[in-house]
C-alpha cells in the first residue's frame, strides 16, 4: 500500500471523527471511528466504526448512519482537499465487543 493511500485514510478517519462528534445528530455523537480502508484508486473508503450503548440503540445508530452517508460525504469534501470524494461505506467494528466478550469469560473462569 502507498504512502499517500495511508495518509488520506488517516486523514479521513480524523475528519470524520470530528464530524460526526460535532453532528447535529444526537446519536451520531456515539459513533467511534475505529479504521478507514481506501481502495488504492482512492474511490471507496470503508469505515470501521463502534457504537457504544444498548442494542437498541446500536441498531438504531447504524440505521441513522446508513442514511447520513451522503451528507457526510459532502461535509468529509468541504474539508479534504481530493479531487474525488470517495463513496462511504460503513462496517461495524465488532473487535471491541468481542475482546468484551472474552475478557467477561476469563473473568467467570477466575471466579
Amino acid at each position: 500500500m502507498s504512502y499517500r493511500v495511508e495518509r488520506v485514510e488517516k486523514i479521513i478517519e480524523r475528519e470524520l471523527a470530528n464530524i460526526l462528534f460535532t453532528s447535529a445528530n444526537n446519536k451520531l455523537r456515539y459513533v467511534s471511528v475505529t479504521k478507514v480502508s481506501l481502495t488504492n484508486d482512492l474511490s471507496i473508503a470503508t469505515v470501521y466504526y463502534t457504537i457504544m450503548g444498548s442494542e437498541s440503540f446500536v441498531a438504531s445508530t447504524k440505521e441513522d448512519l446508513e442514511n447520513a452517508k451522503g451528507y457526510l460525504r459532502s461535509l468529509l469534501a468541504k474539508k479534504i482537499t481530493l479531487r474525488k470524494t470517495p463513496d462511504l461505506r460503513f462496517k461495524y467494528d465488532e473487535s471491541l465487543s468481542y475482546g468484551n466478550h472474552i475478557e467477561e469469560i476469563l473473568e467467570n473462569l477466575k471466579k
